[in-house]
């Protein structure tokens, strides 16, 4: 069964569940599950109920597929994604993104929780995503292209909407939110970074690192999708001060900054 006739069955099973209308995707990182209680009229969808959709296995990523209204618009939330650290191929990583296309998508939202490198940032930030460093080992569009879901070689001089970027920034204002704006690495994990890949980031360009996000970014864009992004700062690995981290202190700085991004977002949603 090709890539397109899966796609295909996943999209069938999902409207036999639910009616999409024009939706926008939202995909929630680590600790940042609590957002979906905002939205309305939902119809969750386990992951284990739908055809060929991967399992989340990470403490954090519930494994929910949550379609309903938010700021008055028509969203698909994943609650819950899937990391190349996983042990997944990058084609079962971006995936829930391509079904989403399927099913309409042609905005998405992505979120995620990242170490700060920029020293001008603190635990608790929130850094709307302006560009990205792919580090990592892969590209979920190597392989053969199929022209039907995008070119073989897509350009992305601006992997993140502009406007989408300046609008994040207005909704962040309106609600007296302080946000930074930067440039986010991707690694693939699993293990936190050394003070000198911390260093070495912050050398080439990154404010931020995590171990998701720019692999979704990129099929998005192969699939012209506009994209949005937003990074919590749940921990800091700035020269000098480097602590010990842990999965479970990321979880809950990210979750005493849901608010915030929940806020950020909704506002956002609105002006689109």
């Amino acid at each position: 069964m090709t890539l397109l006739d899966r796609i295909q069955q996943t999209t069938e099973f999902i409207l036999s569940r639910v009616s999409c209308d024009h939706p926008i995707g939202i995909i929630l990182g680590t600790g940042l599950g609590g957002f979906v209680n905002e939205i309305e009229d939902e119809v969750q969808i386990p992951y284990s109920d739908i055809p060929h959709f991967p399992q989340s296995t990470v403490e954090g990523h519930d494994g929910k597929l949550i379609i309903g209204k938010l700021s008055g618009k028509s969203v698909i939330a994943l609650k819950g994604r899937f990391h190349f650290y996983e042990g997944y191929s990058m084609e079962d990583v971006v995936y829930p993104i391509r079904v989403m296309a399927k099913l309409g998508v042609k905005q998405v939202v992505l979120s995620n929780a990242s170490g700060g490198v920029n020293p001008s940032f603190k635990v608790g930030d929130i850094m709307i995503i302006k560009d990205h460093i792919n580090l990592f080992p892969s590209n979920p569009l190597i392989g053969p292209n199929d022209e039907r879901l995008g070119p073989r070689f897509p350009d992305m001089s601006e992997p993140y909407n502009r406007s989408f970027i300046e609008k994040l920034k207005l909704a962040a204002k309106s609600q007296s939110i302080d946000v930074q704006e930067g440039v986010y690495a991707g690694v693939s994990g699993p293990c936190f970074e050394t003070p000198a890949e911390y260093k070495y980031l912050r050398i080439i360009g990154a404010d931020a690192v995590g171990m998701s996000t720019v692999p979704e970014a990129i099929a998005a864009k192969h699939l012209g999708m506009d994209v949005a992004a937003l990074s919590i700062i749940t921990d800091l690995g700035i020269e000098g001060i480097v602590e010990e981290v842990s999965h479970e202190e990321v979880q809950k700085a990210a979750k005493e900054a849901e608010p915030k991004m929940s806020s950020i977002v909704k506002t956002f949603l609105a002006s689109i």
